[in-house]
């Protein structure tokens, strides 16, 4: 071998870690963008669900109440 070619393939090595190493880096990144869309999600689902237990106690709450003035009712009329 020459001395020409031992640079080359070096280089080369060089030239194909860097391209991993970029390509690495923009899978990274895309990752990254996902899991923050999907913590994001995450939060206005968990927001939704507080919501939505508000307002089941609330019903539950109207239910009662309007289940004690039947009752008044039906004790009016007997």
């Amino acid at each position: 071998m020459s001395e020409h070619q031992v640079r080359r393939v070096p280089t080369a090595l060089l030239v194909a870690l860097a391209a991993q190493a970029v390509a690495g880096l923009v899978w990274a990144g895309g990752a990254a963008s996902r899991i923050g869309t999907l913590e994001d999600r995450v939060a206005e689902q968990r927001m939704v669900a507080e919501r939505l237990a508000r307002l089941e106690e609330q019903s539950l709450a109207t239910r009662a109440t309007v289940e004690r003035i039947e009752a008044r009712f039906v004790n009016r009329e007997s």
